[in-house]
Parts: structure tokens; C-alpha cells; sequence
């Protein structure tokens, strides 16, 4: 999988970094939807004794995602990323207990409605080799206005 061209370094997005930055990097992104790669061989502070990584991890994999596509939004509008709370799932489905070692997924996050503060996004995730859809959900998130992100927690 080959890394978008235009898409910055994922720590110009948002505000994971460390081994708690699980995406590789940015593979596509529109206006509405972002697609990122996770390569499931470094996600080693979740794997298990095989390698594999649970499939509830996914739902970090998703929410990453989210994060991303509004750093990338933000970045187009002139601003800084701005941090965000996810808040819940709706309607998730895992069709697999586990992500396999060597795996490479495709994460998605599409931009379903909210602007300002609640905002809620429609997310999969998908064996970039094979196709197979591996989960997918509703998030809801936070997305905490510039004062509120600077005041901390």
C-alpha cells in the first residue's frame, strides 16, 4: 500500500504519537471521507503472544481515523488539529475476532453530519489485500473548540 502524496505526516493531524499512534499513514482523503493504513505488525501494544491484535482494537483504529480526517480538514481551513473526545458506537460489527500478523488494513472514516461539536462519522475497516470487510460502525465524537483544547483537561 502506497502512502498519499499530498497527506502530511500523521503527527501534523493529531495528537497521538508513540507506540498510542496506531495508523501508518494517510492513504486517501476527500472532503467527506478519509482512508488510513494500519499495518498490524506494529501495532504491538495490543498484540497478543501470535502477533494478531484483538478485533476491539479496531475501534481505536477507527476513532485514529476520525482523528485524522478532521486534522486534515482543519489543516485545509488554515488551522491547527484540534483535539476531540470519542464519545460511543452505534450499530458495530466485528466479522472477525482478530487482526492477523502481517495484516495491512484499510481504515475508513466518512463524515456523516455535525460541525461544530458533536459530530458523527460512518467508519469500516477492510483487508487492504483482500477486500474483506473486518468491521464497521457509527462513532460519535467531541470535537472540542480551540479554548477548550488549550484550558486541558
Amino acid at each position: 500500500m502506497t502512502r498519499h502524496a499530498a497527506a502530511p505526516d500523521l503527527s501534523e493531524l493529531m495528537p497521538h504519537s508513540g507506540r498510542m499512534r496506531l495508523l501508518s499513514h494517510v492513504v486517501e482523503h476527500r472532503a467527506e471521507r478519509t482512508v488510513c493504513a494500519v499495518d498490524v505488525a506494529q501495532s504491538d501494544l495490543f498484540h497478543d503472544a501470535d502477533g494478531g491484535v484483538p478485533a476491539w482494537v479496531g475501534l481505536e483504529y477507527m476513532a485514529q481515523c476520525v482523528a485524522a480526517h478532521s486534522g486534515l480538514v482543519t489543516r485545509h481551513r488554515g488551522g491547527p488539529p484540534q483535539r476531540g473526545l470519542f464519545l460511543g458506537t452505534r450499530s458495530t460489527e466485528f466479522f472477525v475476532d482478530r487482526f492477523e500478523p502481517g495484516q495491512t488494513l484499510r481504515v475508513s472514516s466518512t463524515h456523516l453530519r455535525g460541525e461544530q461539536t458533536l459530530v458523527w462519522f460512518d467508519c469500516s475497516i477492510e483487508d487492504a489485500k483482500q477486500g474483506a470487510l473486518l468491521a464497521r460502525g457509527r462513532l460519535s465524537v467531541y470535537a472540542m473548540r480551540s479554548q477548550e483544547a488549550a484550558d486541558g483537561p
